[in-house]
């Protein structure tokens, strides 16, 4: 049958063992990837009968070629790609041949949703890249060539397609062929398998064609039935991406993910990253009941011999082969978004199941990434994450940047390298953890972090609050800003990057009293969204009480304790926040203080009610 007619289903060959392909179409538009899926369907009998009756009524409404079957159209699922004649979002097909299971990804051909494409390349095992035999290798074939390089695929079939249209012309095809052998020896696509089609008739897509008698190699289905498939893992070590902590009564604690890769078995150690902390894995719970292993692809709830502290974000491995615990990695991203890359701002960046504010500098002289640019840039993240390179563990080594105010993905990429942090150094476990601190105490560890302009009373409130803390038997550190630039942070200046890594310290700090059952009370300015949401991340694990000293700047200027607004009126101070610099005032802080109407003592009472609001202290 060619694309003259309307479509009779032909039979459907019969099933057998299968294992399964992952596979994606992609080229310039109108290069015909939804013809060629629809073709294929169709010819391996994989097209129900209502569908048909469907494709035969829409190829007339909505078809190309008069009366005759439109196979795009059984793709295109989307009306506003029907009424365009076009493929807007990623659609995924399942069939099967007499050999192997298939899921086929089949993506946009437009520049401006080449990021749906690079989804549909996330989790492929081989590309099919389209080609107009009359046009050629256009920028999409290279733009998608490097996408799916990018992505770890390295198997492609180049398939050149509308021979009909240069009536089987072996020159055009040969020249079409070589030309992109040097662009996927570029990007290091090592099997690379060109085949001559004809999407709309059919041509070597299932059966071989008379119209190229010249052509020895195999049809479309036979390269997809012979090619490899990615190991599903079960080699590689152990690696679950906790994505929550499932505790449906007070005698059940258990961590649920999908596994990575590797296995695991019921008494094998475990180190949670970044953390470090050890334990033995007690109990495997799988497709609902308990079992004694279980590897790569298998959802799963993970019982441990120990309550430790292990949240959403956290990845679980054996410790001899565990990830890195850093801050600062290089990373190769494909940029999605409209506005460009901005080094400037704060995005989300989503690393296996963690999610943590992260900014994005540039390399050398390497600018800011554009709408469908490659390149490779250096991500800092507010607090340590868990590491793995994409080219040792893909199914942790994946990364998107999400924009923080439109939650857009603006970025897809891999990690590279992690820098600054060398490979043998971990976090240690703590020979009394901080439960067992939390008991002795006699209640729990916590940041609370008082944030408002200078002359607000954040140091006067922090001190009330560490009174009434101590008098109720509340172990406390009150970390203040000027205290803390006298000793630890004497080397920093007030620039932004420096205010920027002075919160960063002090966070740190207090996370580690926060570990030893200590309430730290934090009195800083850290005047940016970003900069609180970096000491809120690095304090993931605590308590942390977020508290917005809410006072006037005409009041704060009559305060002035320490003469710095009328220096700053003199000019005698530069950049002092409120005058010379911006305060971002907190959008949704746990507490607001508003000191015009509240003295000290009674700040410090609300502060110490939301602690125990907590459960980090009983009623004080």
């Amino acid at each position: 049958m060619d694309g003259s007619t309307l479509a009779v289903r032909p039979p459907r060959p019969p099933a057998g063992s299968r294992d399964l392909l992952r596979f994606l179409t992609c080229g310039s538009v109108d290069d015909g990837k939804s013809t060629l899926i629809g073709r294929l369907l169709f010819d391996l009998g994989q097209v129900p009968d209502d569908q048909l009756v469907t494709l035969n009524r829409d190829s007339r409404r909505f078809g190309t070629d008069g009366d005759a079957a439109d196979y795009a159209l059984l793709l295109d699922g989307l009306s506003a790609e029907r009424e365009q004649g076009i493929t807007i979002d990623v659609a995924y097909r399942y069939f099967s041949s007499p050999r192997r299971s298939f899921i086929v990804a089949d993506t946009p051909g437009h520049a401006q949703y080449t990021r749906n494409m690079a989804t549909g390349a996330s989790t492929c095992d081989l590309a099919v890249i389209l080609v107009d035999a009359t046009k050629g290798l256009s920028e999409q074939t290279r733009r998608h060539s490097r996408i799916v390089a990018l992505f770890g695929i390295r198997q492609v079939i180049l398939a050149v397609n509308k021979m009909d249209a240069v009536n089987g012309d072996a020159a055009v095809f040969d020249a079409i062929a070589s030309a992109y052998a040097g662009v996927a020896l570029e990007q290091g696509l090592t099997r690379v398998t060109a085949i001559p089609i004809s999407a709309r008739h059919g041509h070597n897509l299932v059966r071989r064609s008379a119209s190229t008698p010249w052509y020895a190699g195999p049809t479309l289905i036979e390269a997809l039935e012979t090619a490899d498939t990615q190991a599903p893992g079960h080699d590689a070590p152990f690696r679950l991406p906790v994505q929550y902590v499932s505790r449906p009564d007070q005698t059940f604690r258990g961590y649920s993910g999908s596994i990575a890769s590797g296995r695991i078995a019921v008494g094998d150690p475990v180190v949670v990253a970044p953390s470090g902390r050890a334990a033995r894995v007690a109990r495997i719970v799988r497709a609902g009941e308990w079992a004694e292993d279980a590897g790569a692809g298998d959802a799963v709830t993970l019982v441990l011999d120990q309550d430790i502290d292990i949240a959403r974000g956290d990845l679980l491995a054996p410790p001899a082969d565990r990830p890195s615990a850093v801050d600062r990695f290089s990373a190769r991203l494909l940029w999605m978004d409209e506005a460009p890359l901005d080094p400037a701002r704060s995005y989300w960046l989503r690393i296996g199941t963690a999610l943590v504010p992260a900014r994005v500098t540039a390399t050398g002289d390497a600018a800011g990434l554009v709408l469908n640019e490659i390149g490779d840039r250096i991500i800092h993240t507010s607090g340590r994450v868990a590491f793995d390179a994409f080219a040792d563990h893909p199914g942790t080594g994946a990364l998107i940047l999400i924009d923080r105010d439109t939650h857009a993905t603006v970025a897809a990429g891999i990690a590279l390298a992690a820098l600054d942090q060398p490979g043998d150094i971990h976090r240690v476990a703590p020979a009394v953890d901080r439960a067992a601190r939390e008991r002795r105490n006699g209640h729990g560890g916590a940041v609370v972090w008082m944030t408002g302009l200078s002359g607000s009373g954040k140091s006067t409130i922090a001190a009330a609050l560490e009174r009434r803390l101590h008098a109720a038997g509340v172990r406390t550190v009150v970390l203040d800003g000027d205290n803390l630039r006298h000793g630890l942070n004497r080397d920093l200046g007030f620039s932004d990057t420096d205010r920027s890594e002075n919160v960063r310290r002090v966070a740190e700090v207090a996370h580690l009293f926060a570990e030893t059952g200590v309430v730290a009370i934090c009195a800083l300015i850290s005047p940016t969204h970003a900069q609180r949401a970096q000491a809120r991340s690095i304090c993931a694990d605590t308590p942390f009480l977020e508290v917005f000293v809410d006072t006037p700047l005409d009041l704060c200027r009559a305060r002035d304790p320490k003469a710095l607004y009328a220096r700053a009126d003199a000019g005698a101070v530069v950049g002092l926040t409120g005058v010379g610099s911006t305060y971002e005032a907190p959008l949704a802080p746990d507490l607001i203080l508003p000191t015009a109407d509240l003295t000290p003592e009674a700040a410090a009472r609300a502060v110490a009610d939301q602690l125990t609001g907590l459960g980090v202290t009983r009623a004080i």
